[in-house]
């Protein structure tokens, strides 16, 4: 019986990016360091037992790889692997990029010039509008629009760029889990309009340690992260502290000072993100590329961002896997 070899190098890589306690750092130095999947996968249990550990870790069989990979297919999904075409370079520049993508839609739209519109769940009407008009104009530009899929400000900020382009949806969970539920249709819509993306296996219930994930990928998909009604504690200045921490570009929209909605985001101003009240002042200061020097003037969250400690932590644990396994291709554009 013949047996492909990149078949078999390609479920061991899922394999391993699905084991336990391997995330997206452990993944790039088991890779490194072993130099194939396989060899990480044989060494697993003798780590596991060095680190003091009693139990190997559960690693996934090839038949629960296969399962995945052809569930993604039956959804019209394709995986972006780290380090292959279709990926998305300015993804891979993050030091903890996702091994693996999952993505719905036209993929090569997750490496095209973007910027992220992100906000309060309970946002107000006006600050909805603005986000729908921003992302309306942003789109007609050009740009693409990236947002949570979330209710309030991400709903609109997906609206208005369809209305005007083209919008990427960063969602928590695996692609056949929409959430909030009621946003089934959105998902669908805007996978129509580009695409949906998240690095959660099928099958994922977002939970609340999932959406920092998410935020990252919302911050590290654009060239520039613009935040409306952000209140303290927030996941938005979480993403916003993921974005200057990349180097991306900071932009809030001022709000009342009346409104604790827009608490977080006025302060984003205080300490130095550009005030963003038409699309042209996010197209006037939007960079070509990352810089991992941030903003010119005195660095965000200089003086500790209240609420969004420990947002790193909150990152450990993503799972990857590779592309083209148990038949038919996953990969490429």
């Amino acid at each position: 019986m013949h047996v492909d070899p990149v078949h078999t190098a390609l479920v061991d890589h899922l394999r391993l990016a699905r084991a336990e306690g391997v995330g997206p750092v452990a993944w790039r130095r088991l890779l490194g360091r072993y130099g194939s999947a396989a060899r990480a996968l044989e060494a697993l249990p003798g780590l596991a037992k060095t680190g003091g550990r009693s139990e190997a870790p559960r690693v996934p069989s090839a038949a629960e790889a296969c399962r995945e990979l052809e569930g993604l297919r039956a959804l019209g999904g394709r995986l972006l692997v780290l380090g292959q075409p279709g990926y998305p370079a300015i993804l891979a520049l993050l030091d903890d990029a996702p091994p693996v993508l999952s993505a719905i839609g036209e993929v090569a739209t997750l490496s095209e010039r973007a910027v992220a519109l992100v906000g309060g769940r309970n946002a107000s009407a006006n600050g909805q509008r603005m986000a729908a008009t921003l992302a309306e104009e942003l789109a007609a530009a050009g740009l693409v629009i990236v947002s949570g899929l979330a209710r309030g400000i991400d709903t609109a900020a997906h609206t208005g760029a369809l209305r005007g382009g083209r919008t990427v949806a960063a969602v928590a969970g695996g692609l056949d889990q929409p959430y909030p539920p009621e946003h089934a249709d959105l998902q669908r819509r805007v996978a129509e309009g580009r695409a949906v993306v998240t690095e959660a296996p099928l099958g994922t219930v977002p939970q609340a340690r999932h959406f920092p994930r998410r935020n990252r990928l919302i911050a590290g998909l654009g060239l520039g992260v613009v935040v409306i009604e952000a209140a303290p504690r927030s996941g938005s200045l979480i993403t916003a502290r993921l974005a200057q921490e990349a180097g991306r570009e900071l932009f809030a929209v001022p709000g009342s000072p009346l409104d604790p909605r827009a608490r977080g985001s006025n302060d984003l101003i205080r300490q130095g993100a550009h005030l963003t009240e038409t699309a042209s002042d996010v197209l006037d200061n939007l960079p070509d590329h990352p810089s991992r020097v941030g903003l010119a003037r005195a660095p965000l969250f200089a003086r500790g961002a209240r609420g969004i400690r420990g947002a790193r932590a909150g990152l450990g644990g993503a799972r990857g896997v590779p592309s083209d396994a148990c038949g038919g291709s996953l990969t490429g554009d």
